[in-house]
């Protein structure tokens, strides 16, 4: 294609420019400078790479203009690029050092190569055009959900055409036994969207919680309007799911408005996740209670918490077991993960025999370490006391008012209670240096002589040693499977068993850090007096006056 014959055709090259733009949604702009790329490339072929050699296109006309471009320089070092003053001057008498002189080039006869390296050229720009146009596009619709016609399946990966781009569902994304065939409408959850060397990659769900949520928030016009709000979801993808909503207007029944009018609303969102079965429960700031209704249908007698380790014994009645703990514990799985509790069920009978191995445990445990009979370790348990600690150092008052005992026999008890402790202290105490474990361990605050043992038995021996430790080294951590059938793994650690939280082994480690000298006690300080002025602080005020 000749030069010439681009400048005899100035309409259609605009024409043509016009229509790329068009058809690909990108800046007609963007398509000109594309071809001036292009012919600035054929022209360097012909006339040397080394000139600065510059294209425009004028977007009204169409008329492409080629000139090389020369700097004016005192001494020439490139006289491809170069040019002096004193022949600067010859074509323009202002011409003056660092001016930048154009000088026109004749028209360009475009070769079969030339022709197809400048189309190359411009597939390429326009291609990074169409790219960026759809990132720029889709980044910002992460958390939405979009409709589109399956293009294609591979290997179990859906393909889908989302009208100016594709999105891509994997295999492990969709709805387990969901047949999708060539064509079919399909609708699916942004969940990312990333930019790669072949063009941006957004990826699809049809599995995840939050896809559910954006059904309903579509299906249900108080949760869109944030008058209901959804707490948390949790699903068996296929299968069944359970959704926790709360309402901020009590006139507002939230688990009325996102079942609807004879179940509409609830069935339009089962319709789109292939049958799967959703059951709406009403969110509680109350642990216990959110977790009684999260186990629906089945019925709870009884709730014990333990906050610290983030646990909760469930007791149902024997006929409710297999109905709170569901089809391979779909029931009692989905109800951990919408509350973020881990759920223990029991049945009423299990409980109670737990309870009376605890009481047997305890009156035991009362005999052996203060030398009494099992009717008066039999009373002490029956009124509370499970540790001897509780013996040893609770108000004498309250172990003289039981039943049968006078002060003198509490004295006595506590007295035992006391020796069986500090005999308990040396031992551990001995057994500590035993291990090796370093004096000043024990100068660490929150730091018992037991602890020293646990530590010195697992190799942790020094304050540094101590100091070098990670959070989940100390009070172990849970790992939990992807896969939906497998149980969660409980990892122990070192200090498992003294009923630690996570925030005090963190303050531990901190001093042990502190005192091996690795911080300073005020660079602790300062953050947290940083906080405090940034919640003392006044927000700015942003109002308009009316």
């Amino acid at each position: 294609m000749a030069m010439a014959g681009i400048s005899a055709n100035r309409l259609e090259l605009l024409q043509i420019a016009d229509a790329v733009a068009r058809e690909k949604t990108i800046d007609k702009k963007i398509v000109i400078e594309a071809m001036e790329d292009a012919i600035q490339k054929a022209a360097k072929s012909r006339y040397g790479a080394e000139n600065d050699i510059r294209c425009e296109i004028d977007p009204k006309t169409g008329e492409a203009k080629l000139t090389r471009v020369l700097a004016v320089v005192d001494l020439v070092e490139n006289d491809a690029t170069q040019i002096t003053v004193e022949d600067a001057k010859k074509r323009n008498p202002d011409a003056k050092v660092g001016d930048m002189l154009a000088e026109t080039l004749p028209p360009l006869e475009f070769g079969r190569v030339a022709a197809q390296n400048a189309k190359q050229v411009i597939v390429q720009k326009v291609r990074e055009a169409e790219r960026d146009r759809q990132f720029a596009e889709f980044k910002d619709r992460v958390g939405d959900t979009s409709n589109g016609t399956v293009k294609r399946v591979e290997y179990g990966n859906v393909i889908v055409d989302l009208g100016r781009a594709e999105g891509i569902i994997r295999r492990d994304e969709m709805i387990p036994r969901e047949n999708v065939r060539l064509g079919d409408r399909i609708r699916a959850f942004i969940y990312e969207v990333r930019r790669e060397q072949r063009g941006p990659q957004i990826f699809l769900t049809r599995a995840r919680p939050e896809f559910m949520s954006a059904l309903f928030r579509a299906e249900v016009p108080e949760i869109y309007d944030g008058v209901v709000e959804i707490k948390s979801v949790a699903r068996d993808p296929g299968s069944r799911a359970k959704i926790a909503v709360i309402s901020k207007d009590s006139s507002i029944d939230p688990v009325g408005a996102c079942v609807g009018m004879r179940g509409a609303r609830v069935q339009a969102v089962v319709n789109e996740l292939q049958g799967e079965k959703v059951d709406i429960i009403q969110w509680n700031p109350d642990a216990a209670s959110f977790i009684v209704n999260a186990l629906a249908p089945a019925e709870v007698t009884k709730v014990v918490l333990d906050e610290d380790s983030n646990r909760i014994e469930v007791v149902v009645p024997e006929a409710q077991l297999s109905l709170a703990i569901g089809r391979r514990g779909q029931n009692v799985r989905l109800a951990s993960q919408l509350t973020g509790w881990d759920i223990d069920i029991l049945t009423e009978q299990e409980e109670s025999e737990r309870r009376q191995k605890e009481f047997a445990e305890r009156t035991q445990l009362l005999m052996d370490s203060l030398d009494v009979d099992e009717v008066i370790a039999q009373l002490l348990v029956t009124e509370g006391f499970a540790t001897i600690d509780e013996v040893a150092y609770v108000d004498l008052s309250e172990i003289a008012h039981i039943e049968g005992f006078d002060e003198a026999t509490a004295e006595q008890i506590q007295s035992r209670a006391r020796e069986y402790l500090e005999q308990q202290e040396a031992d551990r105490d001995a057994k500590r240096r035993e291990l090796g474990v370093a004096d000043d361990v024990a100068e660490i605050p929150g730091i018992t002589t037991a602890m020293m043992v646990a530590l010195g038995e697992n190799g942790i021996k020094t304050v540094e040693d101590f100091a070098d430790c990670a959070t989940d080294d100390l009070i172990g951590w849970t790992e939990r499977k992807k896969e939906k059938d497998a149980e969660a793994v409980r990892h122990k650690g070192f200090l498992d068993g003294f009923e630690l939280s996570r925030t005090d082994v963190e303050n531990m480690i901190m001093a042990a850090r502190v005192h091996a000298g690795w911080i300073k006690a005020e660079d602790l300080e300062q953050p947290v007096a940083e906080a405090e002025e940034s919640e003392a602080a006044p927000a700015d005020d942003t109002s308009v006056p009316g």
